[in-house]
């Protein structure tokens, strides 16, 4: 069982950034593949990136690439995700997750465990 819970988000002006973190508890932290994903009001949750339990594969969505760093540090059980040059259509609830899967996991169906989500808002 893993129990993940979000912090960092809030109000932030367009080309802001962020950085979110994701506290997992549980002694098998770095054996899981860590993401994070956002859900817009009216919309679907959707993928945004993923790291591997080493770090050494992560991916991106395509419209975060350059912009949002994903990062991990085993020993502190964390996960982050830094977010600069912010725009209006970032605005969402973000949310953490954990999987088993060794492949690089994209869909919210290879994700085992959520976390509760952190508003982040881009307004002027």
């Amino acid at each position: 069982q893993v129990q993940l819970v979000e912090s960092g988000g809030g109000l932030v002006q367009p080309g802001g950034s962020l950085r979110l973190s994701c506290a997992a508890s549980g002694r098998t932290f770095s054996s899981y593949t860590m993401g994070w994903f956002r859900q817009a009001p009216g919309k679907e949750r959707e993928f945004v990136a993923t790291i591997s339990w080493s770090g050494g594969r992560i991916y991106y969505r395509d419209s975060v690439k350059g912009r949002f760093t994903i990062s991990r540090d085993n020993a502190k059980n964390t996960v982050y995700l830094q977010m600069n040059s912010l725009k209006v259509e970032d605005t969402a609830v973000y949310y953490c997750a954990a999987s088993r899967a060794m492949v690089v996991p994209t869909t919210l169906d290879e994700y085992d465990y959520w976390g509760q989500g952190t508003q982040v808002t881009v307004s002027s």
